[in-house]
């Protein structure tokens, strides 16, 4: 950036008008008396080229602002300050030089919101300074047509008497050490600014949070409680095989069963059991717990259950399958009561997950059992008629003695068909020994006729031998089918009684809820410094959000 020559410095002499002598700029006439008769004015001659004083600072103003870097939105800043003061600029920097001379900041917030400001007569009378022919808010509309420029101020003649300007470098220190006092009482008066709003809004509630929980809150003690849920392992080979044998032993086998007691110890219902086994609502309706803490005596079921959730915790652990419950009250005893309470109601709870399975399982093997057993009864009691009315045990045993009398008939007759043919083959045969053989022969087929007629024929109140052993053999065979069945029946109900055990849920606690003797809650160090953090960080949001909606409303 180059810059325009300076102009040689020179001194002005004048010349005294009344005595002729030559007078420097240091030189100070003293001006004639009031009662005096009005001088004619008289020109005083200059000798030299020379630039005027005021031309030189005016130079030198513009180098310093020049030096100060200076953004392009602080300059467009200053030449609207100085056309809201009425100034003749002829650059921005100019406006930066004669705003400060008139000791007014460009960039403080002030000459900036003035800018936006309507002005009425009364301060546009009172900057005597400004441009009287420039238009201002309320002056009326200006002519259409008309190119409102930024107006220059001739430059006053020096008059005689008019004290001599001070050195540029001396005023130019002056106005920086003048800049630099603004500066710094502008930082302090910022910072105590901040460490007022900090104290106010930050300090001011932290120290509240404190002291209530160093000295009003109520202390509180904790029973912690870890236990697992358990079935019983399957003693069958069978039962263990396939995909459900892989999961066996394992928590995904009851991680279910723990999330739905998870949600049932910390469930309105719980609630509501522990306060009518316990008096859970009187516990924390107690006047020596603190207000904040304190549960109203006429509290609604709601308001205790959200009393209920900040005191009872249960969290399931699904890596391991440990339920970890813990629970806090004001009294040590009054703690492991709820503990042990809420253990009982979560047995409870564990077993009626799988009654309802174990129920419908043995309900329906016990009916199957119970008709197999009335069938086989029925059929033992048909067969027993069908006996006594053939009159015999068995049928196939009578059967056979009949065809074993028979064959030994058939066998003798036989014998006494060859002794006949024998006798009958000589020239003269004994006719009595003929005659008897004869007989026998007839006697023996009489005999195996007879035994043959039993076998088909009706005797008395009894059917024949084949009827009998027919319907003697269905009964039999439908009783044996009955036995089957309650044999098949009898398996079925013991492979459910089985299953049916191998369903039950059961708990195993881990660690047992003891009474502690010293105070959980509250934890007044670490709530203090969480408190803090909060407010800390709620005010650099505000502080923020404020800052920004300021640089957009002064943009």
């Amino acid at each position: 950036m180059t810059t325009k020559p300076k102009a040689r410095k020179f001194r002005i002499r004048r010349t005294n008008p009344t005595t002729g002598e030559a007078m420097s700029d240091d030189t100070q006439m003293a001006p004639p008396p009031m009662a005096a008769a009005p001088q004619p004015r008289v020109n005083t001659t200059y000798s030299g080229d020379i630039a005027s004083p005021t031309q030189v600072t005016a130079e030198a103003g513009l180098d310093t602002v020049r030096a100060e870097s200076l953004t392009g939105r602080q300059l467009r800043m200053a030449r609207r300050v100085a056309m809201k003061h009425g100034l003749a600029v002829t650059s921005d920097f100019d406006a930066v030089v004669q705003l400060r001379n008139r000791g007014i900041d460009p960039f403080e917030r002030s000459s900036i919101i003035e800018l936006v400001m309507p002005e009425t007569g009364a301060s546009r009378a009172a900057d005597p300074g400004r441009n009287k022919s420039m238009p201002v808010a309320g002056d009326g509309p200006v002519p259409i047509g008309r190119i409102q420029l930024p107006q220059t101020i001739p430059q006053q003649s020096r008059e005689i008497g008019q004290p001599v300007q001070a050195n540029p470098a001396d005023r130019r220190a002056a106005e920086i050490a003048k800049i630099q006092r603004d500066l710094v009482k502008r930082r302090r008066r910022k910072v105590a600014t901040l460490f007022t709003r900090l104290a106010v809004f930050v300090g001011l509630p932290t120290l509240l949070c404190g002291f209530y929980f160093f000295a009003v809150a109520t202390p509180m003690f904790a029973t912690k409680t870890e236990f697992v849920i358990q079935k019983a392992e399957s003693s069958g080979g069978a039962a263990a095989g396939g995909l459900g044998g892989l999961f066996q032993g394992t928590s995904l086998a009851t991680s279910q069963d723990s999330i739905t007691v998870q949600s049932y110890l910390t469930s309105p219902d719980a609630m509501l059991r522990l306060d009518e086994t316990h008096a859970f609502k009187a516990v924390f309706s107690d006047d020596s717990i603190d207000p904040i803490q304190r549960l109203a005596p006429d509290a609604s079921n709601e308001q205790a259950y959200k009393v209920f959730q900040d005191h009872i915790k249960v969290a399931y652990d699904p890596t391991e399958g440990i339920i970890k419950m813990e629970v806090i009250a004001p009294d040590p005893q009054i703690s492991l009561s709820f503990s042990n309470t809420l253990l009982k109601f979560a047995e409870e709870r564990v077993d009626q997950l799988t009654q309802r399975i174990r129920d419908d399982s043995m309900q329906g093997a016990e009916e199957n059992y119970r008709g197999a057993e009335d069938s086989r009864v029925a059929a033992l009691e048909e067969l027993v008629r069908v006996q006594t009315q053939t009159g015999t045990l068995e049928t196939t045993s009578e059967a056979s003695n009949i065809f074993a009398q028979i064959s030994a008939l058939e066998t003798e007759k036989t014998d006494k068909v060859l002794e006949l043919a024998s006798l009958q083959s000589v020239r003269r045969p004994n006719q009595s020994r003929v005659n008897a053989a004869q007989n026998q022969i007839a006697s023996l087929e009489l005999l195996i006729a007879n035994l043959r007629s039993q076998l088909t024929a009706s005797t008395g109140n009894t059917g024949s031998l084949a009827n009998n052993s027919a319907s003697l053999r269905i009964t039999e065979e439908n009783y044996q089918v009955a036995l089957q069945r309650v044999v098949a029946a009898q398996t079925a109900l013991d492979a459910a009684s089985i299953e049916a055990n191998r369903q039950v849920r059961y708990l195993l606690i881990g660690v047992s809820p003891v009474a502690p003797d010293e105070a959980a809650y509250p934890k007044a160090f670490e709530n203090t410094v969480v408190a803090f953090l909060i407010f800390a960080g709620l005010y650099l949001m505000i502080s923020l959000t404020a800052s920004i909606l300021r640089e957009q409303v002064t943009s």
